[in-house]
Parts: structure tokens; C-alpha cells; sequence
């Protein structure tokens, strides 16, 4: 069954509380998602492996931990999950990048596909993907469903806010991902946004609103 870890550190919440507000600009919100998405790679690579490599100090050698051969990959939802992937790549600056291409009909609320390109040894990599939101879930199952189909078996799925409907679709879904979300909503409207949330996040990030 999948680990769901909801974030209770204090500077996560407390920046979480900021982009919330909606007098927060473009340009701190950017800001303030980056940030946010590099402390939740602090708890989302928490379990990565690690191994014994010999090494030389300028004193004497010595044996010290490096990660043990996982290569990873972080892979945004576009467009809102493009948003994330600087503070990842902050704590895991190695990692290759991919990208899918999601946007959600707005009479059926299902997530179209337009693109999705990912690195060649991307079935070979620990893959983060990337999202800010997980509403209804549709998006996020869809993302992970197009990479198992591509041979891409160890996933882990990060965003900001979630609705108790998509986490719950999500974890159904794909009880094999592990989803690290900032903060638990309350509940999604009739419109399938989150509430209280803190409005469309790729309009706020990109300032498109």
C-alpha cells in the first residue's frame, strides 16, 4: 500500500501559508514553491540507499556514504509542476528531468494528454513527479499510469496541497506510489478546485492569472 506522508515541518507550513494568500505576487509565489518543493525532497529521499566508497581527505583516506547507484529523475506535470522541479533539482542536482503534458477538460474534469518526453533510462530511475495540486486525482493517476506503461516501476509523487478526493483516487490507483503532500485541504468545490487552497497554481506561478 502506498505511504502517504503529509508535511508538518514549520517552514513548510509556514510558506505554504503565504502562497495561500492572494495577495501573494508572481515572483515570491515562484519563489516560495521552489523552496517548499526542496524541503519535501529532504522527506521524499529520506530512504534512498546509500553505500560505502573510500575517498581521500587532504588529511587521510577515510570511508564515507554515497548514494548507491540510484539514478533519479524528476519528472512535472506540465505546466504547474515546472514550478517544483528548481528546488528539486537544489537537492538533487544529478537528476534528469522529464516532462508530461496534462491539461483537465473542463466539462468532464478527465486529464487530456499533449506531450510527454522523459529520459531514455527513465524505467531505470527513481522518478519524482511533480505536481502542485491533487485535486481529483485525475491528472497525477494518468502521469504515473503513461510511465508504468513505459516500463518506469519505482515513482514517488510530490505536491502542495491535496484534496481528500485525489489523495484517496491516487492512492487506489497506485498503491505501489508514495505520496508526499505539503498540506491535507478539506474538500474539492463544484468546480473540482481545492478549498481553501490557494487558486490555480500555474496561472500564480507563471502570472497568468
Amino acid at each position: 500500500m502506498a505511504k502517504i506522508k503529509i508535511m508538518e515541518h514549520p517552514l513548510i507550513q509556514h510558506k505554504i501559508g503565504i502562497i495561500r494568500r492572494k495577495e501573494t505576487s508572481s515572483k515570491e509565489f515562484r519563489e516560495l514553491v521552489s523552496e517548499i518543493a526542496m524541503f519535501m525532497a529532504y522527506e521524499a529521499t529520506r530512504d534512498l540507499k546509500l553505500t560505502d566508497i573510500e575517498i581521500e581527505t587532504p588529511l587521510q583516506k577515510t570511508v564515507v556514504k554515497e548514494l548507491a547507484g540510484k539514478k533519479l529523475a524528476v519528472v512535472p506535470i506540465l505546466r504547474a509542476g515546472l514550478g517544483m522541479v528548481e528546488g528539486m533539482l537544489a537537492m538533487v542536482p544529478a537528476a534528469k528531468v522529464g516532462h508530461i503534458g496534462l491539461y483537465r477538460d473542463p466539462e468532464t474534469l478527465k486529464p487530456v494528454e499533449y506531450y510527454c518526453k522523459l529520459p531514455a533510462d527513465c524505467e531505470e530511475r527513481e522518478v519524482f513527479v511533480t505536481d502542485p495540486m491533487l485535486a481529483t486525482g485525475g491528472s497525477a493517476i494518468a502521469a504515473i499510469t503513461m510511465l508504468k506503461e513505459k516500463g518506469v516501476n519505482n515513482i514517488r509523487f510530490l505536491c502542495l496541497l491535496a484534496a481528500p478526493e485525489g489523495l484517496k483516487a491516487l492512492s487506489e490507483a497506485h498503491p505501489d506510489v508514495d505520496i508526499y503532500v505539503g498540506a491535507l485541504d478539506e474538500c474539492l468545490n463544484e468546480h473540482g478546485y481545492i478549498v481553501p487552497g490557494l487558486g490555480d497554481a500555474g496561472d500564480r506561478i507563471f502570472g497568468t492569472k
